[in-house]
């Protein structure tokens, strides 16, 4: 039964989602792409997660009432934890309960914190007043340049222009360093336009921020489906489309270098100050596949054991070499790899930190006793809705949320007429099903008239057959939007056990490899765009998430893949930690390991509870 929604509005964003009467407002925060803060795991006990409820703040909870005076809850401050939405709301998120991507970067030990300076970017901007060449003073250009703004070393193009630059504006001018080297001397005082534009290129989507490289602020973001996934969903996909001609690795080049021009081009739009020759930086962070085919480079020992790449370190190129409009003498930094398929996406959640992404290639990083051990599980697209029947990405019209309670209750992304089901729809669906005991330990879906007794009624007829076969009916033609019942197959569940199994056998095997067992992680660090929108129980009901750790462990990062490329674009001291790092991770490749077809098998049965 799909009910209608509530809208819950966020300020300063002026952004509305639609939830589901009773949802917790840090998920109604999620689905807006807002990540609030919670070092408590959700508990309350923190304080952290603190919002002013401008609108629609019903009654408090006893923990809020502990936390807040008579008047902050008079005026509708609460707990993102703990208040649930009942009623249309607006709801203002102070910067304070933010979760804080930029101002961190993990440096020697995986679990401490330095604080990022302000003093090293990797590009700044100095104006000048030079004193006029003069018998007596005849210095060299470069020269009188360098004793103003200190050693660097100057572009070819730059010192061709140079000379007839500094006497057209009377030696005054704005110096542009990237990396030490003068890309550009500019007229008049420049210095407060200097920005940079972070990107994460994920296998399914691209994400992308604005920054201002004198504040570090994030002024905009877009994102979007990558293009490629014409091409196929997966990396491996990827792989063999690029073995099959000689130009097709450029064309898969050409498809996201493309994209990523338009999202700089939408970013530039969203602010009335940017010029895109002010953009004198773009980083990015990818897993390997993905980076390797941004930068046009051959990614054919990736299809084949020992599934070698081509990068290690940080790779420093011009954009002008990948045909971004941008600055003409800008540079692109692309993140380090750690080896096989674990890439510059994992070495960022390692700085942002987020030390687990779930997605199309499952990135797991454990980190204890002062060692970093990473590896990459094929968990396949299940979870962005690929290879399931009616799957889909989280776009609207998704069934993005299951309850059951006396009836079964949906929530629609957009709060429209249901077309399909995402990941996260998928995860609870299946928690759900687990928990009435209609789906079984080893993935068998119950037939028509085998619900058991005492199943809500609700619940039960929705079991019924698709082409023959048992399936689960979501919604029925008269409520879609595409006319079309929407189900959940056997198949659908066989490709979801496929993706968690791989997920949790990968997290056992790290953890056998350092003799420790789930219980013993101090906590759990999601990232991944989808992770922030899962429902941590329902993750642990189907074994994606560890059922021995408690709930309160379980945390959320959000998009760490585009945090570190943020950090990589505000500091040089983050790219020598990123590439520190990389090298003193070790990579763990599960295919070679003798016990991973073992845990995948055993991890491929649903947990009994």
């Amino acid at each position: 039964m799909r009910e209608t929604e509530v809208p819950v509005t966020f300020q300063p964003l002026g952004k509305t989602v639609y939830v589901l009467e009773g949802t917790r407002l840090m998920e109604a925060a999620a689905g807006a792409g807002i990540v609030v803060d919670q070092p408590c795991g959700g508990e309350g006990v923190c304080g952290k997660c603190r919002v002013l409820l401008l609108r629609g703040a019903g009654e408090p909870t006893a923990t809020e009432t502990e936390t807040f005076t008579a008047d902050e809850l008079g005026q509708g401050w609460r707990l993102a934890c703990q208040a649930t939405i009942r009623d249309k709301a607006t709801v203002e998120v102070p910067e304070t309960s933010l979760l804080d991507m930029q101002g961190k970067i993990l440096t020697e030990s995986p679990d401490q914190d330095a604080a990022l300076p302000a003093d090293d970017p990797p590009v700044r901007k100095q104006y000048v007043e030079l004193s006029t060449p003069r018998r007596g003073d005849d210095a060299p250009d470069l020269l009188r340049l360098e004793a103003a703004i200190g050693p660097f070393s100057p572009e070819p193009d730059v010192l061709r222009d140079l000379p007839s630059r500094l006497r057209k504006n009377d030696f005054r001018g704005t110096a542009v360093l990237a990396d030490h080297r003068l890309i550009d001397f500019e007229s008049g005082n420049t210095r407060t336009d200097c920005f940079a534009v972070a990107v994460d290129i994920g296998t399914t989507t691209l994400a992308a921020s604005l920054l201002d490289l004198n504040s570090g602020r994030e002024l905009a973001v877009t994102s979007r489906l990558n293009p490629q996934t014409r091409f196929g969903d997966d990396v491996l996909s990827r792989i063999v489309h690029v073995r099959q001609g000689h130009n097709r690795l450029h064309e898969l080049h050409e498809t996201i270098v493309h994209a990523v021009d338009e999202m700089i081009g939408e970013l530039a739009d969203q602010t009335e100050r940017v010029d895109r020759r002010m953009i004198y930086e773009v980083t990015f962070s990818g897993n390997t596949t993905m980076q390797q085919i941004l930068c046009d480079i051959d990614c054919d020992s990736l299809g084949e054991v020992p599934f070698v790449p081509a990068m290690g370190p940080g790779l420093s190129l011009p954009t002008a070499e990948l045909e971004l409009n941008v600055h003409p003498r800008g540079r692109a930094f692309v993140l380090p790899v750690i080896g096989g398929f674990v890439g510059g996406d994992t070495v960022a959640g390692i700085l942002a930190p987020g030390l687990a992404d779930i997605g199309t290639n499952g990135e797991i990083v454990l980190a204890a006793d002062g060692k970093l051990l990473a590896a990459s599980t094929a968990a396949g697209p299940a979870f962005e809705g690929a290879r399931i029947l009616h799957g889909m990405r989280g776009s609207a019209g998704a069934i993005e949320k299951v309850v059951v309670d006396r009836w079964l209750r949906t929530n629609v992304i957009g709060d429209v007429a249901p077309i399909g089901l995402c990941g996260s729809g998928l995860i609870d669906l299946a928690a759900e099903l687990l928990r009435h005991g209609l789906l079984a330990s080893n993935g068998r879906l119950l037939e028509p008239g085998q619900a058991p007794q005492g199943t809500v009624d609700d619940l039960a007829r929705r079991l019924v057959l698709h082409e023959d076969r048992p399936a689960f009916l979501l919604a029925d033609e008269s409520e879609t939007g595409t006319r079309k019942p929407i189900v959940l197959t056997q198949a659908d569940v066989r490709e979801l056990q496929l993706a968690t199994g791989a997920i949790q056998a990968g997290i056992r095997i790290l953890l056998k490899r350092l003799g420790l067992e789930p219980a013993d992680l101090d906590e759990v660090l999601i990232a991944g765009g989808f992770g922030n929108f899962i429902r941590r129980g329902n993750a642990q009901r189907i074994g994606l998430l560890p059922p021995e750790i408690p709930r309160r462990r379980i945390r959320f990062r959000g998009n760490t893949s585009l945090g570190g490329a943020r950090l990589v674009a505000l500091s040089r001291r983050a790219r020598e930690t990123a590439n520190q790092l990389a090298r003193r991770t070790e990579h763990v490749d599960l295919s070679t390991d003798v016990d991973f077809h073992n845990a995948f098998a055993e991890a491929m049965l649903f947990p009994e509870v």
